[in-house]
Parts: C-alpha cells; structure tokens; sequence
C-alpha cells in the first residue's frame, strides 16, 4: 500500500513540475529561435560600389507579368523604359494595353506617380511597389552603405527607415539576391537571374509578411 502510496505522489509531483517546464522552455527558446542572422555579419574590406554593377541596363525592356497582391491577381506586360531625361518608367499593363501603374525614378531620386488604377491605389501598395523597384533599378543612395560579410558572402548594407536593404553578393561577381529587412529577418527578398547584356531574364519579388508577389520573365524582342 506504502509503495503504491509514494508512486501517486511522484505522479502528481511530476504533474506539477510540467508547466514549470514548459515556462522555463518557452522563456530560453525565443531567443535562439528568432536570432537574427544579420547579427552575426562581420566588417568587409571593399567598395560598396561595386553593386551598381547589377543595375539592371534597361533601355525599352519588355517582361511578361504576374502580379498577385493579396485577393487580387493581375497578369501582362511590364517595361522598364530609360528616358531622355535620365529617368526610368515603369509601366504595367494588361495585354489589351490597359495600364495598371504608371511610374517614374528620377536621376534627382524622385519617385513620380503617374498613374495607379483603383485596385492599387492604395498608399501602402504604392509604397511597396515604389520599395520594391527602388530595389530592382538599385535607386539607393549609397553614401551611408557599409560592406558586411558571412562564411560566404557579402553583403552590401543600405540603412533604410526600419532596417537595411542587403545587396548579397559572391564578392561582387555575381548578384545572389536582394533582402528587404527589418533588424531580425528579411521582409522582402528580390531576385534577378542570368544576366544577358546587363539584363536581367528573370526577376522575382517576394513578400514575406502578406501576400504581394510579383514575377517577371523577358520578352526577347524589344520596343523601339
């Protein structure tokens, strides 16, 4: 009876002891789990620079669209459109030539809204779409970039209003891709693949938070 006894207070001993347990393993986790990897970049010698070298060289670029930003999926045309005045036009259009944006990146740093239709005209949609083609055409300000590096890459630090923008890079030879983040983890990831004349053939934009994804892939015969 005694042994039978002790075995049902070891029970509710050990019962007692779980939620302990588990506060004590919830409070140590967190910290492991959501450690940023940016943390651990070290100082790199080298010119921030030498990123501009993946600006993309666009002239009158076509690319065939997919556009999905949250219940709303739009599919046509993108181009990317250098103009006289050292600006870049961006213009998404649906097949039929009905435009969904309309936008233009001065020389001057300037952002001009030309036109959005109503489906998009929404400030926190523009404000992404205008982010994620800053990244793109790598209209960054690079006076206060700082040259970072891991194991195996480097990564090129543009301080924006939340975090950095991450420019990653196999020691500037190659552009493995582009990181929006905040101080913890990446928000927005770009990517822009084989290079042909300075041109991208493919460029991916991912949104991390919400569902805003945008994919773009080269249509080889220019506009004149």
């Amino acid at each position: 009876m005694r042994c039978f006894q002790l075995i049902n207070i070891l029970k509710r001993k050990a019962i007692r002891a779980v939620p302990l347990i588990a506060v004590i393993t919830l409070f140590f986790l967190p910290a492991n789990a959501h450690k940023s990897h940016y943390r651990d970049l070290k100082p790199a010698n080298g010119d921030v620079n030498c990123i501009k070298s993946f600006a993309p060289q666009f002239t009158n670029t076509l690319y065939s669209a997919s556009v999905d930003v949250t219940k709303h999926h739009f599919s046509g045309i993108l181009f990317f459109k250098y103009m006289p005045d050292s600006s870049t036009r961006v213009v998404f259009t649906n097949e039929m030539g009905v435009k969904f944006f309309d936008f233009a990146f001065t020389k001057d740093d300037e952002f001009i809204k030309y036109y959005v239709m109503a489906k998009l005209d929404k400030k926190v949609i523009v404000k992404a779409l205008r982010k994620d083609l800053e990244l793109v055409i790598l209209h960054q300000d690079l006076s206060n970039a700082v040259l970072l590096k891991d194991s195996i890459y480097n990564y090129t630090a543009i301080p924006n209003s939340k975090g950095n923008d991450y420019y990653i890079t196999d020691h500037c030879s190659k552009l493995i891709r582009i990181e929006k983040a905040s101080k913890k983890k990446a928000v927005v990831e770009v990517q822009m693949l084989n290079y042909n004349n300075g041109i991208p053939d493919s460029i991916s934009i991912v949104h991390k938070n919400f569902k805003f994804n945008i994919l773009l892939k080269r249509v080889e015969k220019e506009s004149e």
